[in-house]
């Protein structure tokens, strides 16, 4: 299983290996410069995919045959949200909100709204800084735990689920995840509708990309989401699938206790 402790142990016992052999024959520096990059090259996969489970065990997917797909937003709450939140309700389709919580104050009514409607809130971070991803486990904790309380402050509950910033785990994001009791949830279908504008072509990457226990990335703050959800939902259903709630999907709680 490749892992930050196996990788580690893997390419230590390589570098006494070499260092062993440098002893006897002279090994050249580029060996130590290999073994530098392919350990970079490995460390680097594991920061950036989410689904390396490379750090930390991340939940892209369920693993079913059953013909269910979940749909998520990130990046909220925020200018398209309302009609979003409309959209599902016009189709009776929970999805879940993975929402950033320096947005929250300035619209506590819409995040009620998602709770109320029956959608699950997740963490998304507080400030979903530009650098979250270099603080450290202490701060970036507490940056969790802001948005935790600003959850709170506004429907009473705390969230379970966390879904990194930019999708980037590394060992600090690890030890946070850990002390603050998250589950982190990630995805198996990016659509990336901030970088796609054109309508048809972001509708055919999600329609196409259609398989049991799929979990869509979407965001709120995107017209181009707003504008092709209709017609997704439609193609979904249309295809025999179910559109479930992340918790029916991985049968999990999202809120925590206290």
């Amino acid at each position: 299983m490749l892992n930050l402790p196996n990788t580690s142990l893997f390419f230590m016992a390589l570098l006494l290996c070499s260092i062993s052999l440098d002893v006897l024959y002279d090994l050249p520096i580029a060996i130590y410069l290999i073994l530098y990059l392919l350990y970079s090259a490995i460390f680097f996969y594991g920061v950036s995919s989410v689904d390396s489970n490379f750090f930390i065990p991340v939940i892209c997917k369920a693993q079913t045959a059953d013909k269910i797909v979940s749909i998520s937003f990130d990046d909220g709450p925020g200018e398209f949200t309302a009609e979003i939140l409309q959209i599902l309700q016009d189709y009776n389709v929970k999805a879940a909100f993975f929402c950033i919580g320096k947005h929250i104050p300035a619209h506590a009514p819409l995040l009620r709204q998602i709770y109320q409607q029956g959608h699950i809130i997740g963490n998304h971070s507080f400030s979903h800084h530009l650098l979250f991803d270099f603080f450290f486990s202490k701060p970036m904790l507490q940056d969790l735990q802001a948005m935790d309380k600003a959850m709170y402050d506004v429907i009473g509950l705390k969230p379970r689920l966390f879904r990194p910033p930019y999708g980037v785990t590394n060992p600090f994001v690890r030890n946070a995840i850990i002390r603050g009791d998250y589950i982190p949830i990630g995805w198996s279908v990016r659509s990336l509708d901030t970088v796609i504008k054109d309508e048809q072509q972001l509708l055919n990457k999600c329609v196409t990309a259609l398989k049991p226990g799929a979990i869509y990335l979407f965001h709120d703050t995107q017209q181009v989401t707003r504008t092709i959800l209709p017609t997704f939902i439609e193609q979904v259903l249309a295809s025999g699938y179910q559109i479930v709630s992340l918790e029916t999907l991985l049968n999990i709680s999202a809120y925590k206790n206290s």
